[in-house]
């Protein structure tokens, strides 16, 4: 059992019925929004531990919602839809969405997959700073400095950035990087974790196109295989 927060925002009054009635059963404490913008002020104010936010809600809507929480929260956000499109769930993800489940779901697929959000984000061990000529990244405040300039990473990406970093000049494949990060439930959304590398490389390479510190290992996975004059782990020599 568990007294997490858990914010559940969708327009539908049988679905947030059915959602309390089933979380609640769970030791999980429920928020209510019916909007958007409920759900934002929510955030704000009530500090939910995780939000299942449904993308098409009066106002405006879910995917506005979630990159007005992603500003202030870095609680992990699934999705609710009905689409099942690509493009839809770039659309979340790139909005700050950790995942999503397509309606109707089995009531034991979502648990899994809040208690896989959960876990992710959970206290534990702090690495050391990352520190490179680009960029330095410190796990404890999760803050990254690329060039002089902090920048903002969503959930899912700070977590990818320090599972590569954690291995760096390892070879990690797709399933290993998902179920690190989303949990031992995923191995094949592959689209989940493109998303997010294409959205770091962005962010800490000076060519995405032609990146220097995210690797890709073709039919594998992925490497973070900083240049060698990088200082990350690098004592001062002794004189």
């Amino acid at each position: 059992m568990t007294d997490a927060s858990i914010l559940v925002a969708d327009d539908e009054p049988q679905i947030r019925r059915v959602l309390r009635s089933t979380l609640s059963s769970q030791g999980y404490v429920i928020i209510e929004a019916k909007t958007g913008e409920e759900a934002v002020e929510a955030v704000r104010k009530q500090k939910p531990e995780l939000v299942l936010l449904d993308v098409n809600m009066p106002g405006i809507g879910g995917i506005a919602a979630c990159r007005e929480i992603r500003k202030s929260s870095d609680a992990p956000i699934i999705m609710l839809t009905v689409r099942n499109a690509e493009r839809d769930k770039v659309l979340a993800l790139d909005a700050g969405a950790d995942d999503y489940v397509v309606k109707p779901f089995g009531i034991e697929e979502l648990l899994a997959r809040i208690r896989a959000a959960l876990r992710r984000y959970a206290p534990g061990d702090t690495l050391p700073p990352f520190v490179s000529k680009d960029f330095t990244l410190d796990f404890e405040s999760r803050q990254l400095t690329v060039r002089g300039q902090e920048v903002h990473l969503t959930p899912k990406e700070f977590e990818v950035l320090k599972h590569l970093v954690a291995n760096q000049g390892k070879p990690l494949t797709h399933r290993r990087l998902l179920q690190s990060v989303w949990g031992p439930e995923y191995g094949e959304e592959t689209e989940n974790l493109r998303v997010v590398i294409n959205q770091l490389r962005k962010k800490i390479e000076s060519h995405p196109a032609q990146p220097q510190y995210i690797r890709t290992e073709p039919w594998v996975g992925y490497r973070f295989q900083p240049p060698r004059m990088s200082l990350s782990k690098c004592p001062p020599r002794k004189q």
